[in-house]
């Protein structure tokens, strides 16, 4: 495997999973309380796969990217049923970058790669209550139908 394009593809998950971290904090401070236990799980999973990840980078001589102060959200969260759909959403964008790395990896980090892959495309579906048929290949998922508290497209989150 290529090593410059792979460090690139850990850097990527690195970012999602700093990403995801913020995005479930969103998530937990407007989330009903009967999946609080389930934002809880799913924030300290990202915090543990982003903790992973920072000693990959280093493991591979990288200088691991660190966290924003901040990252725009796809859309406004005003309430639980809006938190339920970030959620999802973060775990999809988790997944889509963990599939870049499944792509460019091989050996251990290729195995955990298609590992948090899996967990994200399972909180995806628990959290959507459905799934798509290439979790993290987002030309093969059908397009989300928008948030009618869309508030645009943002990087980050």
């Amino acid at each position: 495997m290529n090593r410059s394009a792979t460090l690139k593809a850990t850097q990527a998950a690195l970012a999602a999973e700093h990403a995801a971290v913020y995005g479930y904090g969103v998530v937990g401070g407007r989330i009903g309380d009967d999946r609080l236990a389930e934002a809880r799980e799913g924030y300290a999973a990202h915090r543990s796969r982003r903790d992973d990840l920072v000693r990959t980078v280093r493991d591979m001589g990288g200088t691991p990217q660190s966290a924003a102060p901040a990252y725009a959200l796809p859309f406004a969260v005003p309430d639980s049923a809006a938190a339920v759909r970030l959620a999802a959403e973060l775990e999809n964008r988790v997944a889509a970058v963990y599939a870049d790395l499944v792509r460019t990896s091989d050996g251990a980090l290729r195995r955990q790669a298609a590992g948090a892959l899996r967990e994200a495309a399972v909180r995806s579906v628990r959290w959507r209550g459905g799934g798509v048929a290439f979790p993290g290949l987002t030309e093969r998922a059908a397009p989300a139908a928008p948030s009618p508290s869309a508030s645009g497209a943002a990087d980050g989150v």
